[in-house]
């Protein structure tokens, strides 16, 4: 009898400590722009799992998918000023920040997924992370957005000529509104929470973004042509509040850091694995593809005068390093 009421007592003192464990676990608010649908998502996910399991549920993240937490500026903003934890958007969204991200988005620069992933997973993509800890964040790693595609409901884009007089919903990156209005085309900077209704009512005619952003944000239900331009390639950049990552003890930070990592591999993964259905389903629904395009007419009017502006505000020390790795 002792050692049956004994057994008892052991187990209500474990209940206890598992009910106060649960309790002294730390969930870290994390926003984004995405939908659910969207591989961002999917990978937040991922990031959440794996770092309940590195941390043994210490940690976990509470999950703001589809701009709920308003959009990339409002969020960054949160970050910085720490009303949210964490945030993820395209690192143009952090250029007015560091002004050295901006060479991520200088058209054409990455001549691959490999190329980009040996830039942005090196020694120059931790040292721009590195730089939004002067803006009181910490830059964990980097996912994706994806190569960047042109849509648009007036007709095919194959040439140059094509662009001219379009109106093109673009982000705030500087490199992209000026490389559309060399090619003549009226770029309009915009939200992606925005951008549906822009299209559905034809404030604006085109827009570019990855596949898996115009599959996932049902913008090709507003659009009638896709044409691979692959003009540049966007990084998502997955950041924290620096005082509260600084506030953790070394095994915790080291933890968000490595779940933050190995997610967004995962994620790039399933972009690859993800990309041929998702150009099958868009067809389905009555989308035209370009299916070849000659992107060296593109590149030839952009890139001399994006650089140029690039290295004018910022030297042209890290464009020759991606440059040099590049195969």
């Amino acid at each position: 009898m002792k050692i049956t009421h004994l057994k008892k007592i052991a187990a209500i003192i474990a209940g206890f400590m598992t009910i106060n464990m649960a309790q002294a676990a730390t969930s870290l608010r994390f926003g984004y722009e995405a939908p659910r649908s969207d591989s961002q998502h999917v990978a937040a996910k991922k990031f959440d799992e794996l770092l309940k399991e590195k941390t043994k549920g210490e940690l976990k993240l509470s999950l703001f998918p589809d701009s709920t937490l308003g959009n990339a500026q409002t969020m960054i903003s949160a970050v910085r000023g720490g009303t949210v934890d964490l945030e993820m958007s395209s690192s143009s969204n952090f250029t007015g920040l560091v002004p050295e991200l901006n060479v991520i988005d200088i058209p054409f620069i990455f001549q691959n997924r490999e190329h980009a992933y040996a830039v942005l997973d090196g020694e120059i993509g931790q040292g721009l992370l590195q730089k939004l800890e002067a803006q009181g964040m910490k830059g964990l790693a980097f996912w994706e957005v994806g190569f960047r595609g042109f849509t648009n409901s007036k007709h095919p884009v194959t040439k140059v000529e094509d662009v001219k007089g379009l109106k093109v919903r673009t982000n705030q990156n500087p490199m992209y509104i000026q490389a559309f209005t060399i090619l003549g085309a009226n770029p309009v900077p915009m939200p992606l929470s925005e951008l549906y209704t822009a299209l559905e009512t034809k404030a604006v005619d085109a827009q570019e973004h990855p596949i898996g952003i115009v599959w996932s944000a049902k913008l090709y239900e507003v659009q009638k042509y896709f044409s691979p331009t692959n003009h540049g390639y966007t990084p998502l950049l997955v950041v924290m509040n620096k005082a509260k990552f600084d506030a953790l003890p070394a095994e915790q930070q080291q933890a968000i850091i490595e779940a933050a990592q190995e997610a967004g591999k995962f994620q790039r993964q399933l972009n690859f694995d993800n990309e041929q259905t998702i150009i099958e389903k868009m067809k389905k629904a009555g989308v035209e593809f370009v299916e070849e395009i000659d992107t060296k007419p593109f590149k030839a009017a952009v890139e001399g005068e994006t650089r140029k502006a690039f290295i004018e505000k910022n030297g042209d020390t890290l464009i020759k390093q991606i440059d040099a790795l590049a195969k």
